[in-house]
């Protein structure tokens, strides 16, 4: 990759693509987990990070703090709605991108929710996390790499 890429450049090439298929906002929830998917199968596929930033097993799912304060009290999100740079991302993270939401991008946040919900990376991050409880727990990304790359 040509400099440090952040979550937010990430965050926002996946919203321009959806509303370029779709002319509609996604939700802040299936952007989130559609953010962790493209750091977890970059990891299997391309053995890199594909940004910098942790992703946390917060009760909802995975969630990437660093993302959530820049789109904190909105629930519909459009490509306007965050600041980012896609035009840093190479054309293998672009690969990666475009695989994820071909396979996860027309499902909804709800669904993208309870599935991460039953994957052994965010089950295993929360541990003993009574449900509905807050973690700041971080997902370790070995962890996810181990994970996917076995599926």
């Amino acid at each position: 990759m040509k400099q440090d890429i952040h979550v937010n450049d990430v965050a926002r090439y996946i919203l321009d693509k959806l509303f370029e298929k779709n002319g509609c906002s996604i939700t802040a929830w299936k952007l989130q987990k559609l953010v962790y998917y493209c750091q977890a199968w970059s990891l299997v596929w391309d053995e890199r990070l594909l940004f910098q930033e942790e992703i946390e097993a917060w009760t909802d799912g995975p969630v990437c703090r660093a993302l959530y304060e820049l789109h904190r009290g909105r629930m519909n999100l459009e490509p306007m709605d965050i600041e980012g740079d896609p035009s840093l991302l190479d054309d293998k993270a672009k690969e990666t991108i475009d695989g994820v939401l071909d396979f996860y991008g027309d499902k909804s946040g709800n669904y993208l929710r309870e599935l991460t919900h039953m994957e052994r990376p965010w089950k295993e991050t929360r541990g003993d996390t009574k449900p509905g409880y807050s973690s700041n727990a971080v997902i370790s990304p070995e962890l996810m790499r181990q994970y996917y790359g076995g599926l």
